[in-house]
């Protein structure tokens, strides 16, 4: 067996595993969350390039991981009856396994950042009832703090797990099968069609493309290089300054992760944390999500104020025919989705099945509805091996993240947190917003969104809640700040990757792109000063009325840091649109 071959058969094993949870009933979570683990740890702690002790210890930590998850899905029955309580040194050696396990893998996988917030909060956890004050606390037994952790559902294996698990790694799967066929060539040819003859428009073919992209992919990294590596050269041999090139495609990007229906994992997450359904979660995001891209759009307009930005020419524009195969790529399995889900009256996951095996059956053909024996397999492996990769990554992160939860839910940590976010504020909504966003935005220049999302609404959350925020708009409002960091300096993933395709200094791309990107900074806010914004399910008109007010905002501040040369007429403008932004149609 090769070792392409053997991949592709473990990968096989992991989306049958998580593909199967959908139709087997209820699984315990015991059992279902553990061999979930299971499953990924190989992907990152074996499957990856490394040698020597790396490699060693690689395997070795796999190994010891993988036998302790099926420790703990073997003795299910009887780890229910212990309360969260350890018994014995053996289950102090499990529990010690996991935990190094999940903090190594999660390292190797994603850096230190992240990792280090966890050891640093299971030190917490140990030795917190020696820290004097108010922010120590009153000790818990070794065997209840560890048992909590691991062999019961407050840690490891809690809601969090649980979302990775059943519904993440489906829309995950979901989003490598239609990437391994002509979907990703269907985008670019939908949006060629519909925005390449405009002035600017290969940048904003960069914008419809990754939007949609994005809208499966949920990562603004994988965005920027497959998107990126067509429209970057492109709008360099159109005449685009690099430094603009980069921007539009990393500011495009990173609106992936808050376009429905991925969000980059955040969605499922926010389900779980404020027990939204997922419908509701997609109506509540759609609106902020088309006005960010809007405000790209805007911006590259402004920008053709000051300099040419030629559309493509029709040499490269796709013909009616390709456009109209390649789009039936991902509007069939779009449309089964959206099908099942409101129509059908389905979950989610049980809808995103479906979607897969349409999506599945179109790896038949390819963009010329042609089939190949040869390069079906070869789809089909690159599906499988891809959806299990980021599955993997995913999990690591979210497994990582729980240590976390946990740790704040057993020390009361995250109560402590949030008092001080309202005696730091004062009582007041705006100043813990401020405080709250500052959080959002140093931990997301270290950690993945989802994780920072994560950490940063389980303290600042309650705090904004009991402010007045509707728990939705505090969850939204938490989130798009997480994603601050993939076009602010000095972490700005999307940037990076994106000043390095188009061989440009990194600080020229991300001061583009914040300029470009600004409606990442306002739209935020705008739906606290505007909730309607978020009513799109309830109240539709309301919240059609918010978002043309809120992009007419948008429009004022974008062409007054772009295109207005005279300070008067930038401030003028600027100020013009954050009144329009923040003064609300009627009293809140």
């Amino acid at each position: 067996m090769t070792h392409r071959t053997l991949l592709a058969t473990l990968a096989a094993l992991l989306v049958a595993f998580h593909l199967g949870l959908i139709f087997s009933g209820l699984v315990p979570n015991l059992v279902s969350r553990p061999l979930h683990m299971a499953l990924i740890l190989p992907w990152l702690l074996v499957f990856t390039p490394a040698t020597g002790l790396t490699k060693l210890t690689g395997w070795l930590l796999a190994l010891a991981g993988i036998a302790a998850s099926l420790w703990v899905a073997v003795n299910e029955q009887a780890l229910g009856d212990q309360y969260g309580f350890l018994e014995g040194s053996l289950q102090i050696v499990v529990a010690a396994v996991l935990l190094v396990v999940v903090l190594e893998t999660a390292r190797r996988a994603i850096g230190w950042a992240l990792p280090t917030v966890a050891a640093l909060a299971l030190l917490y956890g140990l030795f917190g009832q020696h820290i004097p004050g108010e922010f120590g606390h009153a000790g818990t037994p070794l065997a209840s703090f560890l048992g909590t952790l691991t062999i019961a559902e407050g840690g490891l294996w809690g809601s969090l797990t649980g979302v990775s698990v059943g519904t993440v790694a489906i829309f995950v799967i979901f989003g490598a099968v239609l990437n391994a066929g002509a979907a990703g060539q269907g985008f670019m040819n939908v949006a060629a069609a519909a925005a390449g003859r405009l002035k600017g428009g290969a940048g904003k073919v960069s914008v419809i493309s990754s939007a949609l992209f994005g809208s499966i992919s949920g990562s603004a990294s994988a965005n920027v290089a497959s998107t990126g590596a067509i429209t970057i050269p492109a709008m360099v041999g159109l005449g685009y300054p690099k430094r603009l090139a980069g921007a539009i495609e990393a500011v495009a990007s990173s609106g992936g992760q808050i376009m429905p229906p991925l969000m980059g994992a955040g969605a499922f997450v926010m389900v779980e944390l404020t027990g939204t359904p997922y419908t509701g979660i997609m109506a509540a995001a759609v609106l902020p999500a088309v006005l960010y891209f809007l405000a790209v759009w805007v911006g590259i307009n402004a920008f053709t104020t000051r300099q040419p930005l030629r559309g493509m020419p029709d040499d490269q524009k796709p013909a009616a025919r390709d456009v109209a195969i390649t789009s039936a790529f991902f509007l069939v399995p779009f449309s089964i989705l959206l099908w099942g889900m409101f129509r059908a009256g389905y979950t989610p996951q049980y809808a995103a099945v479906f979607a897969i095996l349409a999506g599945a059956l179109l790896l038949l053909l390819d963009g010329n509805l042609r089939f190949d024996a040869r390069a079906v397999l070869g789809r089909l492996e690159n599906a499988l091996i891809t959806a299990a990769r980021q599955v993997s990554l995913i999990g690591a992160i979210i497994l990582c993240a729980s240590i976390v939860i946990g740790v704040l839910s057993i020390t009361g940590l995250g109560v402590k947190i949030t008092s001080l976010i309202l005696s730091g504020a004062g009582g007041m909504l705006w100043p813990s917003l401020f405080l709250t966003a500052i959080a959002c935005l140093i931990l997301g220049m270290e950690v993945p969104t989802t994780a920072a999302y994560v950490i940063c609404v389980s303290v600042a959350g309650p705090a904004l809640t009991q402010l007045g925020l509707d728990p939705l708009q505090a969850h939204l409002f938490v989130f798009w700040f997480a994603l601050l960091s993939t076009i602010t300096p000095p972490v700005c993933g999307a940037v990076f990757i994106a000043a390095g395709m188009v061989r440009e200094d990194w600080l020229k791309v991300a001061f583009t792109a914040m300029a470009l990107g600004v409606g990442l900074y306002l739209i935020p806010l705008a739906m606290i000063a505007n909730p309607d914004l978020l009513a799109t399910a309830n109240a539709p008109g309301a919240a059609l009325i918010a978002a043309a007010k809120v992009a007419v905002g948008l429009t004022c501040v974008s062409y007054g840091l772009i295109a207005a040369y005279r300070l008067p007429l930038r401030a003028l403008l600027v100020g013009a649109g954050l009144g329009i932004l923040f003064v609300p149609l009627s009293p809140m």
